[in-house]
């Protein structure tokens, strides 16, 4: 399969900086939460809890895995093979600051509430290979989005759902960029977009069929395809959140 290259002469993307997550995060409120992180359900896999708690620990998870990913693809042989001024590189570079600032944050605002560490199980995946990385990484991100989406009916906090709001426009960011790496002007599809279109070229706005919405997935499907990229003892579970 043939791999396109970036377009030469794409600009650094100035939003994906480190500091622009900080900003983003910094006003995420705990308020009432308690730690409901134990282990319940099936006893092999990781409750994330319950209220905002629960919710925040689910982001919290996917961040991590979000950001081991991203750290792994710097050992393959693919990063090391770009260019170190290539768009493609610095594209790699701050998705992976991002995402680190993410979790870090979450942590950091979970304090003894946050889940353990969690280990990922990439062993699927082949970080020398440019298609496997990006498909993964557009898997990752897409995921992540509908996640952040679906999510949202379930936080109690006002203050938290509009910091998930402003997280899940970043990640949309990602989301793009990758599709626009794997085939240019491609950064959204209807796998994930519910796509309105008009029902012919005179009809009145409006009229058509599609939301124009992004599709959401509830934390118990996400997690059946999080958890294949995690170890055993890692795996989790969301039954708090049907």
């Amino acid at each position: 399969m043939a791999t396109p290259s970036a377009p030469a002469g794409v600009p650094r993307r100035d939003f994906l900086r480190y500091t622009g997550a900080g900003a983003a995060l910094a006003g995420l409120f705990l308020a009432g939460c308690d730690d409901d992180t134990d282990e319940v359900g099936d006893a092999a896999l990781l409750d994330v809890g319950t209220g905002d708690t629960g919710i925040l620990n689910y982001a919290y998870a996917l961040e991590q895995l979000e950001a081991a990913f991203y750290a792994q693809i710097k050992n393959g042989s693919y990063y090391k093979g770009l260019a170190a001024s290539s768009a493609e590189k610095q594209i790699l570079d701050d998705l992976a600051l991002h995402e680190q600032a993410h979790a870090d944050f979450f942590k950091a605002a979970l304090a003894g509430n946050a889940i353990k560490a969690l280990e990922p199980d990439f062993s699927k995946i082949n970080f020398d290979d440019r298609g496997s990385v990006l498909t993964n990484a557009q898997a990752f991100e897409d995921l992540g989005v509908a996640a952040y989406n679906g999510a949202g009916r379930f936080i109690q906090s006002a203050t938290n759902l509009t910091l998930a709001g402003k997280i899940v426009s970043v990640e949309a960011r990602h989301a793009a960029l990758i599709r626009d790496l794997r085939q240019y002007n491609s950064f959204v599809a209807s796998d994930v977009v519910d796509v309105f279109t008009p029902t012919s070229a005179t009809s009145a706005p409006g009229v058509g069929a599609g939301t124009g919405k992004e599709r959401s997935k509830r934390p118990q499907e996400v997690l059946a395809t999080a958890n294949q990229f995690l170890k055993a003892g890692s795996r989790l579970s969301a039954t708090n959140f049907s």
